[in-house]
């Protein structure tokens, strides 16, 4: 995975903003598209990321850090599927019909996207979210943001695959929790077999610090 739009810079040259994209090489798969196209493609490029070699984009939810830069993305290469929640408006979805190539809607059933990658389906009710599995070797979840909660979508991911989720990587959501709750967190994360932990976004300075100190 390589971390193309962040709020904490990737890399000396790169520009960081609130929002999350992440590039899948192996999988031609950018996850969300941050909250800026032009942003993204400049990120993009800075960390040789062709934007013409992606196939698949896949978008988390819909909040504008993680669609701002969708739009760029299309405009320079059409040639894409989307994986994209139901929740998002569906008079987005109907226009992104028309602008690339395939659109799958992901309602809130799991299902296999392609090879060994797999979507949660759509968690939660206030924010719907869905997140990427990776039946690997190192079977990993990635969150958009996690606002399900970096637990419980771990708990889904392992029954999807039928196995232990040993990484989990995006936005946890624990930008407003305290010490206490994020200490319960990463117990419980470790009581189901996680041994990885690569946590950014939205997770919060305070709990990155506890993540690292515990993982």
């Amino acid at each position: 995975m390589k971390i193309v739009f962040d709020n904490y810079k990737v890399c000396d040259t790169c520009q960081s903003l609130w929002g999350f994209s992440a590039y899948f090489e192996e999988y031609k798969l950018l996850l969300d598209t941050g909250s800026n196209g032009r942003v993204l493609l400049q990120n993009m490029q800075k960390t040789g990321v062709d934007v013409q070699e992606i196939e698949y984009i896949f978008i988390s939810h819909s909040h504008w850090d993680h669609i701002g830069g969708l739009d760029s993305i299309i405009e320079l290469n059409s040639d894409v599927t989307l994986y994209l929640p139901a929740s998002l408006s569906p008079h987005l979805i109907k226009d992104l019909q028309t602008l690339v190539k395939n659109v799958i809607v992901c309602g809130k059933k799991p299902q296999k996207l392609f090879g060994n990658l797999y979507t949660t389906g759509i968690l939660g009710q206030e924010i719907p979210e869905q997140s990427l599995i990776l039946d690997s070797d190192m079977p990993t979840v990635v969150t958009g943001c996690g606002h399900f909660g970096i637990e419980n979508i771990t708990k889904v991911a392992r029954e999807v695959i039928g196995k232990d989720i040993e990484c989990v990587m995006g936005g946890f959501h624990l930008l407003r929790s305290d010490e206490k709750k994020i200490l319960q967190t990463i117990d419980a994360l470790k009581k189901m077999g996680v041994k990885c932990a690569k946590p950014t976004h939205c997770t919060g300075d305070k709990a990155i610090a506890l993540f690292k100190e515990n993982f």
